[in-house]
This record gives structure tokens, sequence and C-alpha cells, in this order.
């Protein structure tokens, strides 16, 4: 296929914007602070793979017991293991979970009513290894958010390991972008560029982030999930669905000061085409803006 610059600009947006602010980290080792989520979710995968290698390495009798030890190895901060039978029955847990242990949950449903455990079990039937995205009580905060649980089928169990994916909203944006227009304002636009595109400097946050493109030559003068864009003219790039959204924002900024765009896009977090909706105000001839992801 042959690349013409329109095509070549959309595919290095996509690159650049669907990876993880993790790779922008340069300061004393410590991770970029929008990458929480593809951390929770390493850690998940390895620790589903020591459980399976023990389970494997051990047997069942053995496993269950070092699964079901809440001072044992196989909890990692908010990461445990959970196992199911066939049926449904839960084996072992280390989580809230853990006085499900021995009764049938086949018909466990999540806050949205998706019967998430028999979506697991149903699936171990037919591949060996899979993942299910529901909505569940996080302990950590009390609050209901997304989760994904990472499992395998050995033998006659079914080991799971879940992580939440924590998500912007409309209020979160609302606020980065509020204490983004007021530094810009106090400090200038050199200082408040270098802010927004530094990782650890508050404006990236989970699958949060400041963008900052100028009115009249489209291109980034800042962008924290992927500062290595500054200089690009996005005027010409559209979304998944032929949305020309730069152009939309830069419109809406120019006629109004201020708004929302509405449009689709890869979400890092969870690696799927999601709904994407970008708060933006303008400052004298810049646009800043701050997106949030809705998945329905």
């Amino acid at each position: 296929m042959k690349l013409n610059n329109r095509n070549l600009l959309t595919l290095m947006l996509g690159a650049a914007i669907s990876a993880s602010p993790l790779a922008y980290a340069v300061t004393d080792n410590a991770p970029a602070k929008g990458s929480v989520e593809r951390s929770h979710a390493r850690q998940a995968s390895a620790l589903l793979e020591r459980a399976t290698a023990h389970l494997k390495a051990n047997g069942p009798e053995q496993a269950l017991a070092a699964f079901n030890d809440r001072q044992g190895s196989f909890v990692d901060g908010q990461h445990y293991v959970f196992v199911l039978d066939p049926s449904g029955t839960m084996l072992a847990s280390n989580g809230a979970s853990r006085a499900l242990v021995g009764l049938n949950v086949m018909d466990l449903k999540d806050a949205a009513g998706k019967p998430f455990i028999r979506q697991i079990v149903d699936g171990a039937r037919t591949a060996d290894s899979g993942q299910v995205d529901y909505h569940w009580l996080n302990p950590a905060d009390n609050k209901v958010e997304n989760k994904t649980s990472l499992y395998r089928k050995v033998g006659d169990q079914i080991l799971a390991v879940g992580y939440y994916i924590p998500r912007s909203s409309a209020e979160h944006a609302q606020k980065m972008l509020d204490e983004a227009v007021a530094l810009m304002k106090r400090s200038g636009g050199e200082a408040a560029f270098k802010a927004f595109n530094d990782p650890q400097g508050g404006f990236v946050m989970n699958d949060e982030y400041v963008f900052v493109i100028g009115l009249e030559d489209g291109q980034y003068r800042a962008s924290g999930a992927s500062p290595n864009l500054v200089g690009v003219d996005v005027r010409e790039v559209t979304d998944a669905a032929g949305t020309p959204l730069f152009k939309q924002m830069i419109e809406l900024a120019k006629n109004k000061g201020s708004g929302t765009v509405d449009y689709v896009w890869r979400n890092p977090a969870t690696n799927a085409v999601e709904k994407k909706h970008s708060l933006i105000r303008r400052v004298d001839d810049v646009l800043l803006g701050v997106g949030y992801y809705s998945p329905n």
C-alpha cells in the first residue's frame, strides 16, 4: 500500500496517541502517571502466569491452598488469584470474593447486570485463555469501576486475575481543563506547554491529558499523551468514522471559544475504539483540550 502524507500522518498519530505515556517517563526512573492501567495489566498477567505454573507443578490441592492463603505469595497489591470450576463454583479467592469460596457463583452479576462469571466459564469451554470486562467495586476507593479479568484454563480449574482500569469522566476532564487554562493565563504559554508535555507535570492522569493546538497552523503545542507530536499539523486527521475532529475543534474554538467535540478514538487503556469527547477552550491563539472516553 502506498502511503501519502495524510495516511502517514494518520498512522503516526494513531501509533503515538495509542502508546502508553510510560514511554515518555524521564525522571529518576519514575513511571508516568498515565501508565497506571498498563502497569496493572502487566502485573495481573504476570501473576496469572505464575499461578498457572504453580498449579501445573504442584497439583490442585496444594495450589488451591496457596491461592487461598492471605499471607501467601499469590497476592500482589490489588491483584489476587481466584479459581472457578466448570460448574461456576468458586474454589479459591484472596479478594473480597473469598467469602464466596465453596459457593456456586455462576449467576453472579456485575454492577450493570452482566453475568461475568458465566462469561468466564463459557469462554473457558471454547478457549484455554481469554478476558472478560465488567464493572466491579474497587475497595481502594469504594467506587464501581471498569475491571478486566484475565483467565486461563488448567485442567478442571479456571484461574483468573483481575485489574481495574481507571477512567476519566466529564467532571475530571473539566477540572483538568480549568487547571490548565489557569496555569497558562498565570505562567504564559512556554511554561504551560512544558508542564503539559511533562508526564510528571500533573497534567497526565490515567487516560486523561491536556493537549494544545494552534488555531492558525493546526500544530500541536503540547500533547501530554504523546509529546513527540509537538509541531505536527493535525488539521487533516480524521477519526475512525471519518470525522475531521481537529478541524471541528479549531472551528469551535474560533467561533464560540469553548465547547465539546465528539468522535471515536482508540483508548490506550482498553485497546478498543470507543466514543471520546474532548472539552476545548480558546486561550489567545491556541485551544486547550482534555478528553474522556465513554465505552457505550
